[in-house]
């Protein structure tokens, strides 16, 4: 009879966007560092030492500030950061095929049908391609080995950063059995709280209450949960992710600015910075909308749509100016702008009919993209790329 085998992996990568940043500058590792807006942004990555003074996510900026004085911010690199993470699940490619990508610093590699033979061996090559992932992006990741997924994500977290845990079939329950409730789906900080003045703190206090007790504090999903606690979890990895439905970038200005010029500028770069993630799905859209957001939280929001979907910024350019001008009526100074691209589509084999400049700017266009590979801005396309950036913007 086979030795039953952990085959479930879950990867998670560590600050995963504060890793981003010091891998293209290597000055910051080690220090205290968050990626975050200065004035009125927050939190959203926080580099271990950072942590450790208390700076947590999803921290406000200000806050931040005041627990940790000497934080250093570095603002968001939304385009560095979908690069970085499609090459790290690449990297998990080329251990199985099986790979569930469920965000952009997170996900699942099924390694049962890679037919290894021993735990040695698993684990062998789980803390290669963990090793792999440091090597080719500097990037660390915890590891977390299981039946299932559930089990497998709890487990990657035991452990960070670089953290590499295995749990051995039949040993799920006494996994989780010490560790707090909140580990288990659905428990959030409030069922938490609640939880505590029963008495129930970790997963093992659980099976100290009869079944009519969990029925009111659970109601019909008590045994479910009694099910996540023994570490029960049939779900399959799934390794087809449904098209993106849209593609967006949103950015909000340290101080209002009613400078239109440089709001078109914002504007365009945002369109740089999307499209080539649109092509890299090789997909092509159809509608671009502009929202502007003004000082006291209202919005605005104009969209149009061009007759044929496509995968080039330049289509979209003309539109920049209409648009704005249409969603920005009251003139007055803007809090926030974004960009949406929706009206997804495969890319037509009608549209080689209209010439070929759009097929020479198309493979163009994938040359820089290849160029500019890892958040390194090697090629400029143009030239409203090397204006100013309006200043202390959340990006």
């Amino acid at each position: 009879m086979a030795t039953l085998l952990p085959t479930i992996v879950h990867l998670d990568a560590d600050a995963f966007f504060v890793a981003v940043e010091q891998a293209l500058d290597p000055s910051l590792r080690g220090k205290l560092v968050a990626v975050g807006g200065r004035e009125r942004g927050i939190i959203a990555s926080a580099s271990y030492e950072a942590r450790a003074r208390g700076v947590y996510t999803p921290m406000p900026t200000k806050q931040a500030l005041k627990v940790c004085p000497e934080l250093i911010l570095v603002n968001h690199g939304f385009t560095h950061y979908g690069e970085f993470s499609r090459r790290m699940f690449e990297i998990c490619e080329t251990l199985t095929p099986h790979v569930q990508r469920n965000s952009v610093d997170e996900g699942y590699l099924d390694i049962g049908p890679c037919g290894f033979k021993t735990l040695a061996e698993i684990e062998r090559r789980v803390r290669a391609l963990q090793q792999k992932i440091w090597d080719e992006l500097q990037l660390t990741a915890s590891f977390g080995i299981a039946t299932n997924k559930l089990v497998s994500a709890i487990a990657s977290k035991a452990h960070k950063p670089r953290g590499f845990t295995i749990v051995l079939p039949g040993a799920e329950a006494a996994f989780l059995a010490p560790l707090k409730i909140n580990v288990i789906p659905g428990v959030g900080k409030k069922s938490e709280e609640h939880l505590a003045t029963t008495g129930i703190r970790l997963v093992s206090d659980l099976f100290t209450r009869s079944e009519s007790e969990l029925k009111a504090l659970f109601g019909r999903d008590w045994a479910a949960m009694l099910a996540l606690g023994r570490g029960e979890d049939n779900r399959p990895v799934e390794t087809e992710r449904a098209d993106a439905k849209s593609y967006s970038q949103q950015e909000t200005f340290a101080q209002d600015i009613g400078d239109f010029a440089a709001i078109e500028r914002v504007a365009k770069r945002m369109i740089d910075e999307l499209m080539p993630a649109i092509r890299a799905d090789g997909k092509c859209v159809r509608t671009m909308t502009v929202k502007v957001r003004y000082a006291g939280m209202e919005d605005s929001v104009c969209g149009r749509s061009l007759a044929v979907a496509t995968d080039l910024e330049a289509q979209f350019y003309p539109l920049v100016v209409p648009l704005l001008k249409e969603a920005w009526t009251k003139r007055r100074p803007l809090r926030l702008v974004s960009v949406r691209f929706s009206g997804v589509e495969e890319p037509a084999a009608q549209l080689e009919m209209f010439g070929q400049s759009d097929d020479k700017k198309r493979r163009l266009a994938a040359v820089l993209d290849q160029l500019n590979q890892g958040g390194k801005k090697a090629i400029v396309r143009h030239g409203h790329q090397l204006s100013a950036e309006p200043p202390d913007s959340d990006r």
